[in-house]
């Protein structure tokens, strides 16, 4: 397929990215490059000749109309979005501009192409967004496809709009589209303002690992390979109109992968154990939900697909790649916000 990636410079984008060109897929890569944005992440791929980079925005209707024309693709996979709840609590204006216009921006061009095609039975919107879009869970139950929108941020409130505007293009103007909601994505190339990679770093610095309120806050954590595997699946796979619940089936309290990831640091760097001693709880986050979790069961059933990674041997893999690789990471340290508390509100 050629595929149209929105995003893929990214930490989720470029998983896909990666994943689409090793498949044999055309892809062009289409990111504004904003400050979460690193081209080292697709730096692997980016020789191959079926690999095209174009720097622009998902909110510039002339740019995409010319990427339309000129890479007539197959698919779009829809990825670039503002994705951090913190930023969201200290600025919303971003995600309603890049999440909200910037979608309803992108379908539109996807329409008007899809049209000027012929309608083309093939051609897919492939939306990614999140399980941030429910809200909150208690101790018990699980998310599915089906569970009522119930957002409780200003990110996820972005995400469920830009769901609701796919869904209304898919109705009104029959624009073929797929749309998948994951749980909390984690792996190598994470930006280092997201709770994995934030404890690594700082624990790697022996800095205070900060966790928000008590800790009990539970995740669902999906190996952003994972991740990748899924979505391919889903594109290829899934019925038009339909959406797909993604899931690591790895429900961890905040506290206890905390405690995981001190621990397999302490193994590799035992001259500065216990890692744990670190750990400082630090005020909550406004609206903090309390849990999430997935039922995976519908894209497990129709289209074959489980996560194949677990917690332990996934951040395993995680804090390797970050101990491998510190000219990656350090080179974001500098940019706007990077090991800064934000959401404090």
């Amino acid at each position: 397929m050629k595929l149209l990636v929105t995003g893929g410079a990214g930490f989720i984008g470029s998983a896909v990215v990666r994943l689409a060109i090793a498949r044999g897929h055309t892809v062009v890569n289409l990111d504004a490059l904003t400050y979460a944005a690193c081209l080292e992440n697709v730096a692997s791929v980016a020789s191959n000749p079926r690999y095209r980079f174009e720097h622009a925005d998902i909110c510039d209707r002339a740019a995409l109309d010319r990427m339309f024309a000129a890479y007539q693709p197959d698919a779009v996979m829809h990825l670039a979005a503002e994705t951090h709840v913190d930023r969201s609590i200290d600025g919303p204006e971003v995600f309603v501009q890049t999440n909200i216009t910037g979608t309803s921006t992108l379908l539109e061009a996807a329409r008007n192409y899809w049209q000027s095609a012929g309608k083309p039975r093939n051609f897919r919107f492939h939306h990614v967004s999140t399980d941030e879009v429910f809200g909150t869970l208690g101790p018990t139950g699980q998310f599915t496809e089906d569970t009522p929108y119930d957002p409780q941020s200003p990110y996820a409130a972005s995400k469920a709009a830009s769901d609701h505007l796919v869904r209304a293009w898919g109705q009104t103007y029959g624009l073929p589209f797929i749309i998948t909601n994951c749980s909390n994505n984690y792996g190598p190339f994470h930006f280092p303002e997201k709770l994995v990679p934030v404890v690594i770093l700082k624990a790697l610095s022996g800095q205070p690992i900060p966790i928000y309120g008590d800790g009990s806050h539970v995740r669902d954590w999906l190996f952003v390979e994972d991740h990748a595997e899924a979505l391919l699946c889903a594109l290829q796979s899934g019925a038009v109109g339909r959406s797909y619940a993604i899931g690591g089936e790895n429900e961890v309290s905040n506290l206890a992968l905390v405690k995981v990831i001190c621990a397999l640091l302490d193994a590799r760097r035992p001259t500065q154990a216990p890692h744990a001693r670190l750990i400082t709880f630090t005020a909550d986050r406004p609206g903090h939900d309390l849990r999430y979790a997935i039922d995976p069961s519908r894209i497990r059933t129709e289209l074959g697909w489980s996560p194949s990674t677990t917690i332990e041997s996934g951040l395993a893999r995680t804090v390797d790649w970050y101990l491998d690789n510190p000219a990656w990471w350090q080179a974001l340290q500098t940019r706007q916000g990077v090991g800064m508390r934000l959401g404090a509100a």
